[in-house]
């Protein structure tokens, strides 16, 4: 955590002109966009156990789904703080 700091730090220093209000946006939208694919992949994970508790024989299908759909919100939720952390930066 503490590297994360120093760049953002170092990013401060080396773009004053930035205002505070976009620095704050952009941060909030990187917090938002980690959250929101923490809350997805936990109810892939749900439903995925549920599923399996009601049919174990398609275990292997829903276990291959369910990575491939939790992949998929890791990678949207990696642009997203992306993003949010290049609207602080740049």
């Amino acid at each position: 955590m503490s590297l994360l700091n120093t760049i953002l730090l170092q990013a401060a220093t080396v773009a004053p002109a930035k205002t505070g209000l976009a620095q704050a946006g952009g941060a909030i939208g990187a917090g938002i966009a980690a959250l929101g694919a923490g809350v997805g992949i936990g109810q892939i994970g749900k439903g995925a156990v549920e599923s399996i508790a009601r049919q174990p024989e398609a275990s292997g299908d829903i276990r291959a789904n369910m990575i491939l759909t939790a992949a998929f919100v890791e990678g949207v939720a990696l642009f997203g703080v992306i993003a949010g952390l290049l609207a602080i930066v740049l």
